[in-house]
Formats: C-alpha cells, structure tokens, sequence
C-alpha cells in the first residue's frame, strides 16, 4: 500500500469504527441519506477522508459538528473512539441549548391529561426537527363559500 491509501479511510468505515454507527451498513445508509456531511458537502459512502476533515452528523434531534483527528479501520472501544474526533464548541454549545429546550417541553408535557392529539403530536415532531410549529388562531372561523 502507498502511504496516500494509509492516511485516507472509507468514510463508512470509520464512522462504524468511532462507533458513531453501530453497524457499517446504518452508517452507509446515514451518508446516503445525507445525513452525514463531508466538509458541507453531500458525498457517497466510499468517500475517503483524512485527518482535519470536518463531518456534520446528523442524528434528530441533533446535529453534531466534529473534526477528525485520528483514523483506524478496526472499531475500538468507546474511550479511544472518541479519541478519533473532536467535536467543535458551537456544536457543543448547539446541543446543550436544544437539550434545555426539550426539557422543557417535557415538562409541559408531564402537566398534561392523558395521551396527546394527532396536532399536538406533529407539532412536538416539527419542532424536534427544527421547524417553528404553525400559529393556529383558534378565533377565527374559515367557511366554504
């Protein structure tokens, strides 16, 4: 093998062996969904990646932001996993804020009765997702003409 084949790594691959996938197959089927970003940019699940490439994964309700600093084909044990990558400040800070806000929401949800509605549930789903929740006015009346 050259040494350009032994710095570069399937990006499957190494996403399964930082154990960001607990299967290969998930993680290439997470790339091909494009829920895995190579430096903002949507690639195929053989891509080749190098260290200091920044990856945007996607795992709803978050969003990660990480830079790789070390690659290894074989899957390691968790603490040296996360050796293989740093995750950025903002993601960091991203994170928290929506983990707060869904806690939050939570609560609000504990103080209802009983199981929620078909709106009420797709408007938990599109805020989980990051879409605000339509303004519903419930005063006014729509009629057909």
């Amino acid at each position: 093998m050259s040494s350009i084949e032994d710095e570069t790594l399937r990006l499957d691959r190494w996403l399964h062996a930082a154990r960001w996938f607990k299967t290969r197959s998930l993680a290439a089927e997470a790339v091909e969904h494009g829920r895995v970003l190579l430096n903002g940019a949507r690639v195929k699940p053989a891509k080749p990646i190098r260290r200091g490439d920044r990856l945007d994964i996607r795992r709803p309700p978050y969003t990660h932001g990480i830079t790789v600093l070390a690659l290894s084909a074989r899957r390691v044990s968790a603490s040296i996993a996360q050796t293989l990558y740093e995750e950025s400040a903002e993601s960091l800070a991203a994170r928290s804020a929506l983990a707060e806000t869904l806690a939050l929401q939570h609560v609000d949800e504990e103080r209802r009765h009983g199981k929620l509605n078909k709106r009420d549930r797709r408007a938990r789903e599109r805020f989980k997702r990051g879409f605000a929740a339509p303004a519903i006015d419930d005063d006014i009346d729509t009629e057909l003409p």
